[in-house]
């Protein structure tokens, strides 16, 4: 597992991913040159054999109170393994670097997959959105993690999320 910060050369790739992952909603190629090349985010790809299979997204303003989880996806093949949370955690890392101390995303209410893998991950739902998810008129299902919390929580051995990033956990 190699999870890495995207680049401005890694935009075909998650295009390829997110229109794959996302055909009716799918963000366009230049909203997602913008996220990626922001000051405020930190995207990410998590790769096999130098092929770009997966990527996700925080908008964390330096200093700042909160964080935004913009967006994971990853191509079928590699969905279920354990990437998704490896990446996931590595996000949270970015956001705590930025001084988050809450972490906010929504997630598609037809997604039990992501959403208990957030509720693992000690996301908590704080609310719904009616028939955000459009045109397929999906609710979003709002969540928020505590980042303080979570890291009086953590029972590894040098509090590192990169640690089990790096050691494929």
């Amino acid at each position: 597992m190699t999870i890495r910060a995207a680049t401005s050369a890694d935009l075909d790739a998650i295009m390829a991913i997110e229109t794959r992952s996302f055909p009716a909603d799918a963000w366009s190629a230049e909203t997602m040159a913008a996220e990626v090349a922001s000051p405020h985010g930190r995207y990410l790809v998590d790769e096999v054999d130098g092929v770009v299979i997966g990527y996700g997204g925080v908008r964390a303003l330096q200093g700042g109170r909160d964080a935004d989880i913009q967006t994971i996806a990853f191509d079928r093949p590699y969905r279920g393994g354990g990437r998704g949370r490896a990446l996931l955690r590595a996000l949270l890392e970015a956001a705590e670097e930025r001084g988050a101390a809450e972490v906010f995303l929504e997630v598609r209410a037809d997604n039990p997959a992501a959403h208990g893998l957030y509720l693992s991950e000690g996301f908590e739902e704080i609310g719904r959105r009616p028939r955000y998810y459009q045109p397929d008129d999906v609710d979003a299902i709002v969540m928020r993690l505590d980042l303080r919390a979570r890291t009086r929580g953590r029972d590894d051995d040098d509090g590192s999320i990169a640690h089990a990033v790096r050691e494929g956990e």
